[in-house]
């Protein structure tokens, strides 16, 4: 079970919409739950498990938080081997540059902002155990699966510690994936980093000088939905487009996913105004993303 939850809101200021009609939405599952509560407020296609992409990373960074005196600034050296592999699956990056030294606080953002699966490779390598990359990064993956059996998630595999999955069998389903989100959301240090537009900050690089990496979060939903605190995009040919996302308003905390959405942002916005019982989907305009930034 997921023990010791921080509660973003009053178990008794959390009520569902009632009045309001069930939304329609375009993906193909969906979820909507209340974090105080952890209760289904809605559901589409809830238990029908999908592929979700780059949503994985939720995971990922769950399980490096959940580690024994976690040090957000413990240094990593970025290996050849984490640029190579994003060059070969043609994957997002936050551009890390070999032989740089980033603290791991530092991979987070890199990570959950621009979807960074180099940032991925480099937890997973520091993280898992074992002799090789190839070692460690499994050792990583079963934790990832592990985490998910504690969660008594039943309907949760990982076989890719970013959501590239060779063999198909890296899935969940919406309502096991706002669990994992609720999860994550439980941790300070995840909250501060998907609230996050965009991350600026310095690494020693390879020659001794410092390097400045700039990060934008590819969920446009922070900027376009009032309220909004995250949480994680996701795009794959198996998985169509996903987003997990979160939102405040007054002492509420709202949960979603959405799998395979047509038009993902519009249903996260419909989901969140029927459980907030607002009207502002009709209205949203999403904000664009920063020129250069990642699509996810």
């Amino acid at each position: 079970m997921a023990s010791g939850l921080i509660a973003l809101a009053s178990p008794l200021a959390a009520t569902t919409a009632h009045a309001a009609a069930a939304p329609a939405v375009s993906g193909a599952g969906a979820y909507l739950l209340d974090n105080a509560k952890g209760t289904k407020l809605y559901g589409k296609a809830d238990n029908t498990r999908r592929q979700m992409a780059s949503t994985t990373k939720i995971m990922t960074a769950a399980v490096v938080l959940s580690q024994p005196k976690v040090d957000l600034n413990r240094k990593v050296t970025i290996k050849k081997e984490y640029r190579d592999y994003v060059k070969k699956e043609g994957a997002s990056t936050a551009d890390l540059q070999i032989g740089d030294k980033v603290t791991v606080g530092q991979l987070l953002y890199g990570l959950l902002l621009p979807s960074g699966c180099d940032a991925a490779y480099a937890l997973a390598d520091t993280y898992g155990t074992g002799s090789t990359p190839a070692a460690r990064t499994k050792s990583f993956i079963a934790k990832m699966n592990q985490q998910a059996k504690s969660l008594n998630l039943k309907n949760s595999g990982f076989d890719s510690f970013d959501g590239i999955s060779g063999g198909g069998k890296n899935y969940t389903t919406p309502a096991d994936l706002a669990q994992i989100a609720r999860y994550a959301m439980s941790k300070p240090a995840f909250r501060n980093v998907v609230k996050s537009p965009s991350y600026r900050g310095n690494a020693v690089a390879s020659t001794g000088k410092t390097r400045t990496y700039t990060w934008y979060n590819t969920n446009q939903l922070l900027k376009s939905y009032k309220g909004a605190i995250g949480v994680k995009t996701g795009t794959g040919t198996a998985a169509g487009p996903c987003l997990v996302f979160a939102a405040t308003r007054g002492n509420k905390t709202l949960i979603g996913v959405v799998l395979n959405g047509k038009d993902r942002y519009k249903d996260a916005a419909k989901l969140l105004d029927y459980g907030f019982g607002t009207k502002s989907a009709t209205s949203m305009k999403l904000a664009p993303l920063p020129k250069g930034a990642q699509r996810d």
